[in-house]
């Protein structure tokens, strides 16, 4: 390896971590991506060739991650009874959004016979079930077939995106570290490519962040329309471009139309949503009464969550629920330091958001790993600070985050029992 002749900046004076890079030449090695300066008889990468460099990294990553978790879950499946891989994908919620992709929604609020409310699909936003209901009809694919393709393809398209939006922050090293990260190290990654909307969430929330980025408002405005279409999380994706506004009202001392109309698009997909879901039932609180009696989902401020993390802590009782503990509180962590250390603050803004609205609620505590999947800000100080390893243990340490990534995503859907 080429020695770095770099002249030796003081710690003092180098950027923090996270904090976003503004525009460089090309030739200038950005300090926060942890990039190595190219020998100087090379010279910098064009643009095309940066562009296949990009797609060969999100190619690789994606077949490698997609790999990972289909062995860990044959390896689990092999050595227990029960339903196979294929079953595994599209098990919980992912037989849920196949049935609305092949029967629409139910028409109202079931109710039991002890006259309570029951929980019915209009708890799930349409824009994943309808993508898999168009590919069903127009290819002649099997429901379960498109659902699981259209969250793969979703999966791809959002390692594209989060590849984008990372490399114009930090860097194509930290880049490529957040790809690993994203796609299997973190625990319940599995869940990008099972029959769940969020592949597809993660999609439109990176390519929004990174259209906001580059100033491309309306299409900022568009991809925010369509996750809260996807996700009622696109809130939080709603204020972090509200802070991307005001980021460029701070900068261009006036507000434009289109940074107002993009904000307003991507604040109407998850209202439109579920006043769609009033209309139906007849309440205006229909989808909330739904997500209540079947998933015991509200805000409670995170009682739930404080009472789940200080009983299980003290008792230290199962693997999950303690690895979920933990986990939790080194998501909890992770945000305190990207705050510190000074991240983009649309993404501070929704990757906390993010945080906040899965902690906040009464779901079940095992899922919430998994409501973190799209977060992305919580791996932007671990990737950041990775990405200055030397390369050896660099991959030493990916290769090992991949294997226990892959391995709690396969335990999650083959041994442990309850919903993820």
């Amino acid at each position: 390896m080429a020695a770095d002749t770099r002249p030796r900046i003081p710690r003092a004076i180098l950027p923090s971590p996270l904090r976003p890079r503004t525009s460089l030449p090309p030739s200038t090695p950005d300090p926060a991506s942890g990039d190595r300066a190219a020998p100087s008889t090379t010279g910098p990468l064009s643009s095309a060739e940066a562009r296949r460099r990009t797609v060969r990294t999100v190619l690789a990553v994606y077949a490698a991650a997609t790999a990972a978790h289909l062995t860990a879950l044959f390896t689990l499946t092999s050595a227990t009874p029960g339903a196979g891989v294929r079953e595994r994908l599209l098990s919980w919620d992912g037989q849920l959004y196949a049935e609305i992709a092949a029967d629409g929604y139910p028409d109202e609020i079931a109710y039991g016979a002890d006259g309570e409310p029951l929980g019915n699909n209009l708890a799930f936003f349409p824009l994943y079930p309808l993508l898999v209901r168009t590919l069903h009809r127009t290819t002649g694919l099997d429901v379960d077939s498109a659902a699981l393709l259209v969250a793969h393809l979703a999966f791809l398209g959002a390692l594209f995106a989060v590849h984008a939006l990372v490399t114009s922050l930090y860097g194509r090293r930290t880049a490529d570290v957040t790809l690993v990260l994203v796609a299997v190290a973190q625990p319940m990654a599995v869940a990008l490519v099972m029959a769940y909307s969020e592949a597809l969430f993660l999609a439109l929330a990176a390519g929004a962040l990174l259209a906001a980025r580059r100033g491309n408002w309306l299409a900022a405005g568009a991809l925010g329309l369509l996750a809260g279409l996807t996700r009622p999380a696109a809130g939080a994706l709603a204020l972090a471009l509200a802070v991307a506004v005001l980021g460029e009202v701070r900068r261009a001392r006036r507000l434009g139309w289109r940074p107002l109309v993009g904000l307003v698009l991507a604040c109407t997909g998850t209202p439109a949503y579920l006043l769609w879901v009033a209309e139906r039932t007849g309440q205006l609180d229909g989808w909330f009464v739904i997500q209540e009696a079947g998933w015991g989902t509200h805000w409670d401020s995170g009682a739930a969550t404080v009472d789940f993390l200080t009983d299980t802590l003290a008792r230290g009782d199962g693997w999950v629920p303690l690895s979920t503990a933990f986990l939790l509180v080194a998501a909890c962590a992770l945000t305190v330091v990207a705050w510190r250390r000074g991240a983009w603050p649309p993404l501070l803004v929704y990757g906390t958001a993010m945080l906040v609205m899965t902690l906040g609620q009464s779901n079940f505590y095992h899922s919430k790993l998994r409501l973190l999947v799209p977060a992305l800000l919580l791996l932007v100080p671990l990737a950041a600070a990775l990405s200055r390893l030397p390369r050896r243990r660099l991959v030493l340490v990916l290769s090992a985050g991949a294997v226990f990534g892959a391995w709690y995503g396969a335990h999650m859907l083959v041994v442990w029992k309850y919903a993820v």
